[in-house]
């Protein structure tokens, strides 16, 4: 799949919305920028709890570079690299997903070492 230089823009800024909203407590804007199978799954205490649980470094992120785009599963990805308050470094995979009206949606994230191949 072909990602053009505009989408790969709204797909960074999709991101960095995302991940204000984290910073800023506001959950029920970061799953409103989730795709619809996502906002379907979860509610706002459940996707809350999953964030907490499984992905605490996006939540409050010390420091994010990005670092480019990827396919996972045919899906476009956004990598970057995510220190935690603590000073971990984590590989966080942003997955997106086009929607009918031509906008972007996260549709999942993946964790992975400084050092492990996406694939």
């Amino acid at each position: 799949m072909y990602i053009s230089e505009s989408d790969k823009m709204l797909i960074r800024q999709l991101i960095e919305n995302q991940l204000q909203a984290f910073q800023a407590n506001d959950l029920a804007t970061a799953l409103s920028l989730t795709s619809p199978k996502i906002q379907n799954k979860f509610t706002l205490a459940d996707f809350s709890q999953i964030m907490t649980a499984k992905y605490g470094a996006i939540l409050k992120p010390r420091s994010v570079m990005f670092r480019g785009f990827t396919l996972v599963n045919n899906f476009p990805a956004l990598i970057a690299m995510i220190m935690d308050q603590s000073g971990n470094l984590v590989k966080v995979v942003f997955i997106v997903q086009h929607q009918q009206d031509y906008s972007w949606r996260v549709h999942g994230y993946e964790l992975a070492g400084i050092n492990e191949k996406i694939v």
